[in-house]
Formats: C-alpha cells, sequence, structure tokens
C-alpha cells in the first residue's frame, strides 16, 4: 500500500465512460465504515494457524499444487509459496498478499482461489497445463496477527489486532531494496530469484474514502511509475492492470480506477519487482482495512464478501488470460485511460 493507505467500495454509474456496462444493475457495496458506529471483529479473519492448517491439507488433497517453506518471520513463523507448475516453457504469475498485515482481505481471496485451483475441473486442469501460478499469501504473518514488538493499543479493532508493519515495525513495502526484513528477504531469495515470474500483482487495501466525483471506487490499480523501467515491461503491466479492470468493472460490486499517489520509490513492490527482476507488476489496492489507529481507514464487515470476491476475481482473470494468451492482444489503453479516484477525506 501507499503512504494514504486508502479507499474503496464500489457504486458508479458512469456508464458513458464505459467502465461499467450500461444498464447493468449497481449493486455496489458501499459497505459502511466504522465510525464509532460498528464493532470490527477481527477473530472473523483467518489466523495464520488456521491458515497453515489450510495449506498444508490443501497441499496434501490437491495433486497439482506443492506447497513450499520459503522462509521465517521475525517471530519465527514459516512463511508459504503454493505453487502451481513446473513448466519453465509457461509464462508464470506470482499473486502476493498482505505484505501489511492490516490488510486481510486479500489473502481470504487467496485462501479462496487455492481452494478453488484445486476442484480439479477440465477447466482449471487446461488452464495449469498453460500457466505457473505462484501464490505467496500472509507474507506479514507477525504483523497480521498483532504479534510485534510495540504496542497497538489505540487500534481500533476488537480482538486481535492487526498492523501494517512486521514485527520490528519494518514496512515491507519499502524495504525491496534494503532487504532487511527476514520476510523480505524470504520473498526475494526463494521466489523472486528462484522462479522467473513474468506477471505479478501485489495486492494491498487503502483507506475508506476513495471516490470519483462521489461514487466510492472498489479498488484501484498502479503500474509502475519508476522512468527507468523497461518499455515492454511497462507495457505487460499496463495490459496485466487492464485485464483486471475489465474483469472487476463488468461485475455490479466493481468499480476499480488507477490508484492517485505514483511514486518513483524504488523500494515498493510496484517498481522494484519491474526494476530488479524485468516483472510485469501492478499494485492492486482493495477499499479498506482490518485494523488500524486513524478510524477512516477501517471498513466495517459488510463488505467483506464483495472485497474477497474481488481479491478472488482478480486472481482468477489474470490467471486465466496469461494461460490462455489473451493478455498479449489485451488493450493498454484501458490502463492508460482510466481516471484516477480521488483522495475525499
Amino acid at each position: 500500500m501507499k503512504r494514504k493507505l486508502l479507499a474503496l467500495s464500489l457504486s458508479v454509474a458512469i456508464a458513458s465512460s464505459g467502465l461499467i456496462p450500461a444498464g447493468q444493475a449497481f449493486a455496489i457495496g458501499n459497505g459502511p465504515d466504522v465510525n464509532g458506529n460498528e464493532t470490527v471483529q477481527t477473530a472473523r479473519l483467518t489466523t495464520y494457524e488456521e491458515m497453515a492448517d489450510f495449506l498444508k491439507k490443501e497441499n496434501q488433497r490437491q495433486k497439482h499444487m506443492k506447497l513450499e517453506v520459503i522462509g521465517q518471520s521475525v517471530k519465527g513463523r514459516d512463511l508459504f509459496l503454493a505453487k502451481y507448475g513446473t513448466n519453465p516453457e509457461n509464462p508464470t504469475i506470482l499473486f502476493l498478499t498482505q505484505q501489511h498485515g492490516n490488510e486481510a482481505l486479500t489473502t481470504e481471496g487467496a485462501l479462496e482461489y487455492i481452494r478453488h485451483l484445486g476442484s480439479n475441473s477440465k477447466n482449471i486442469r487446461e488452464m495449469l497445463e498453460k500457466v505457473n501460478i505462484l501464490i505467496v499469501p500472509m507474507i506479514n504473518v507477525d504483523g497480521a496477527m498483532g504479534d510485534v514488538n510495540f504496542s497497538l493499543d489505540n487500534y481500533m479493532a476488537s480482538g486481535r489486532h492487526l498492523t501494517r508493519y512486521n514485527a520490528d515495525r519494518i514496512d515491507l513495502n519499502r524495504d525491496h531494496v534494503r532487504k532487511v526484513a527476514p520476510e523480505t528477504q524470504a520473498l526475494h531469495k526463494n521466489v523472486l530469484q528462484k522462479y522467473k515470474i513474468d506477471y505479478m500483482i501485489d495486492f494491498h487495501h487503502q483507506g475508506t474514502q476513495e471516490d470519483y466525483f462521489g461514487k466510492l471506487t472498489s479498488g484501484s490499480v498502479l503500474a509502475p511509475y519508476h522512468p527507468n523501467v523497461k518499455p515492454d515491461v511497462l507495457l505487460g503491466s499496463k495490459k496485466l492492470a487492464s485485464v483486471l479492470v475489465e474483469s472487476t468493472n463488468s461485475k455490479g460490486w466493481g468499480f476499480v480506477l488507477k490508484y492517485d499517489e505514483p511514486s518513483t520509490n524504488t523500494a515498493v513492490a510496484s517498481n522494484a519487482m519491474a526494476l530488479q527482476y524485468d516483472i510485469s507488476v501492478i499494485l492492486f489496492e482493495m477499499r479498506g482495512m482490518a485494523d488500524h489507529s486513524y478510524e477512516p481507514y477501517v471498513l466495517g464487515q459488510k463488505s467483506n464478501g464483495y472485497l474477497i470476491k474481488q481479491a478472488f476475481t482478480a486472481m482468477d482473470s489474470t490467471a486465466k488470460a496469461v494461460a490462455n494468451g489473451s493478455i498479449h492482444s489485451t488493450d493498454p489503453a484501458i490502463y492508460d485511460n482510466l481516471p484516477e479516484q480521488h483522495y475525499s477525506y
């Protein structure tokens, strides 16, 4: 995520813009902010222990899945990689969730997608013959569990707290140059440097009040912004973003625009992965956070369902586009012409 840590919900018409098909019912999920009116129960979120147990069981059950431990967190928790496919002739896409521990619904979506890949349908089997899929869920496991070396007493949630930072108060998404944190080191050494990755989505959450002329957004995307990113890498990022935007905005609950705070910071994933590994990467921010010390960033739980579905849809649509090759013919102008969301705090 970015400095703003902002916003998304859904509610748009702007049918004339082409972002939402004309005549579509707008089941836009304008879930409530907390604003003192709702208790956010983080007990509803998957814990690290539950995630680890789920991944191990799915690894035993699923024929195509291979589970790897890529390292340990500050507090000694294993970090996992769920891997589908190892064919070097196939393109590879990486999904990374929860660099910021309080951005939890991205991981919920990833776990649903892993479950979906294990359904062993004909379509999934055929897709996995054409693409390698890597999923690193909940990379900031200590922050996600609130097991950190600093106080979270001023955070909003009821139940366990979740924080942006790792246990040593390092922002993992500002650590991709220095690579100080063990979580960052594990990701680079045992995923990014080990596999030839063509595409990547870095999943985050922003705050709750990003909008477009009064219509709250459900998410935002950003391609690499650093001027030294290779043109072909940037083009691939824009096509990846365009696939995501088309797939989510075609739904009644989706309103994804362009992220409104682009940065040339080389330590954030949306630039670092492109510069260091020539990966066509995008940042994908979804509305609202599970916990924070600043109340307007925290989203009420009534939006959980559609946001999990949004993360799932982003993974499913982009993996399919990479597998069937349709990403190559996707128009990058979809991303280029996407309006920027507004910061309405």
